[in-house]
């Protein structure tokens, strides 16, 4: 029997020295996503299977969101392009074999006749639409993104869990380094919405102003940053040093983008957008690295004082902000309700077509970016590093990230075109909420507090269960289990319309 101090060793060896997977194998696991997003849509299109939400359609939907991930992970993981195929072939069988439910599809809530009124005459008593809006596709988007990442910090610490998905040591790629730059790339999207506010409403807010208010949104993530510094330190918990450095975590990485994109704003008076802001910090960075002494000091450095102590956290910190600025990028274009400007010609189809245009092209140029930063025949030949958070590991996020929004903005197009059809902000919520999942809409709506809850969990699993030593049957229902809880305390909180602000 081994004692504590040697299983602690055994946990931090298991997650050690790790060179990852290929990138194409993490392009399948990754394309479950938007595959049972296409499942769950032809469902709830053809059959309104998740209408009314029933206890059966809440199982159905736990099965298809976090159930078909968890295995995509686990006992898919050799097989992602079989478990794709099975998923795929379910959808045209419900397509096209099972005859759609056309009674409750022509199911209308009935408004009050002072509604029907305002209707007849072109008004509307439900709340005018903003220049804002939240797409059904962004909503699973990020809702599925915190699904796998919650479901990723906890099975890493089984053997069932494979070792090619765990985050690699210096070089290579694996789908726990896609999940974190994912994370930051989605808080990106998300951070460009006060930004397309002022721009509406044709205000400048000063520098001071923006650095104060960014600083309030960061104080709870840097207080959760000392509270797992403290945590894990005070209890002994296994860590793995060279991911972000002795005292450096993912909160402190989080914390402090906000005050730093604050900074950056004021830059696009003279770079044009976000994206050339990104592209421009990742090659200055990646730049500086190979033509000074900075990349042997991160990966070999001597660790002497705060600064080396934490070197990789500090410095893999430009790159996170890089992946960030490219997510407002991707939020300036995806978040406005109209991309082009109203016309006689204008109508909701052809707003939805080039909304999914635009997007598919700037796909294709991260992509393109990331084949010249790292092809050997005909790029840079540059290798992917999470750890240093290099040009080649921004432009392996974006790329990655920005075609999975173009799949679930696919999706949407395709099966729910009601909602860029809505001419009130009731009868958009009610499309939006018809054309997403109630469980990705919980995980969405209290993504960071699910996040801290689910490291808890992961913390709980680690310091009762020996991991290392749990077969494939205990290891499933060990993970059910605990996806379950998170996903039932996520739905709850939803149902009982409790945001919780982090």
């Amino acid at each position: 029997m081994v004692n504590a101090t040697s299983y602690k060793q055994l946990k931090e060896d298991f997650v050690s020295n790790l060179s990852g997977g290929s990138v194409s194998e993490i392009a399948q696991v990754c394309a479950v996503a938007p595959v049972v997003s296409l499942l769950w849509s032809v469902l709830q299109a053809r059959q309104s299977f998740f209408k009314p939400y029933t206890a059966l359609a809440f199982v159905v939907d736990f099965l298809l969101n976090v159930g078909a991930l968890l295995l995509s992970v686990t006992l898919y993981s050799s097989a992602p392009l079989l478990l794709n195929i099975l998923l795929l072939t379910a959808s045209f069988f419900v397509y096209f074999a099972l005859p759609p439910n056309l009674a409750a599809r022509r199911k209308k809530p009935k408004l009050p006749p002072a509604a029907q009124a305002k209707q007849k005459d072109g008004s509307s008593g439900a709340g005018s639409l903003g220049v804002l809006s939240t797409k059904p596709f962004l909503t699973n988007y990020r809702g599925n993104m915190m699904v796998v990442t919650c479901i990723c910090i906890l099975a890493v610490d089984f053997r069932l869990f494979p070792r090619r998905f765990a985050k690699v040591e210096t070089w290579g790629t694996s789908l726990m380094d896609m999940g974190v730059g994912s994370f930051v790339f989605s808080a990106g999207i998300v951070a460009s919405r006060p930004v397309l506010k002022e721009r509406a409403d044709g205000r400048v807010t000063p520098l001071a102003t923006r650095l104060l208010r960014s600083i309030r949104h960061s104080l709870p993530l840097l207080v959760l940053g000392f509270v797992r510094l403290l945590s894990v330190k005070g209890l002994d918990y296994a860590e793995h040093v060279t991911e972000y450095g002795v005292h450096w975590n993912f909160f402190f990485t989080l914390g402090f983008l906000p005050p730093f994109v604050a900074l950056f704003q004021s830059a696009l008076r003279v770079i044009p957008s976000y994206a050339a802001l990104s592209i421009l910090l990742g090659v200055l960075y990646q730049v500086v690295l190979e033509s000074t002494d900075l990349k042997a000091f991160i990966l070999a450095g001597p660790r002497t004082d705060l600064l080396s102590m934490n070197r990789e956290g500090i410095f893999s910190f430009l790159g996170y902000l890089a992946i960030f600025l490219a997510g407002q990028d991707t939020g300036m274009l995806v978040l406005p309700r109209r991309l082009t400007p109203r016309t006689a010609t204008s109508t909701a189809g052809s707003q939805r077509t080039t909304l999914l245009l635009t997007q598919t092209v700037w796909s294709l140029v991260w992509v393109a970016l990331y084949f010249l930063c790292t092809d050997y025949t005909y790029g840079a030949g540059l290798t992917v590093s999470r750890r240093l958070a290099n040009l080649p590991y921004v432009l392996w996020v974006v790329a990655s990230n920005t075609v999975l929004v173009s799949a679930f903005c696919l999706v949407d197009t395709i099966f729910f075109p009601a909602f860029y059809n809505a001419q009130d902000a009731r009868a958009e919520k009610e499309a939006h909420d018809t054309a997403t999942s109630r469980v990705l809409r919980a995980y969405n709506r209290n993504g960071l507090a699910v996040f801290l809850l689910a490291n808890l969990l992961t913390g709980f699993v680690n310091m009762t269960v020996p991991t290392l030593d749990v077969g494939r049957v205990a290891t499933m229902g060990i993970l059910v289990g605990y996806m379950a809880t998170v996903t039932a305390v996520a739905v709850a909180l939803d149902a009982y319309n409790i945001s919780i602000k982090l």
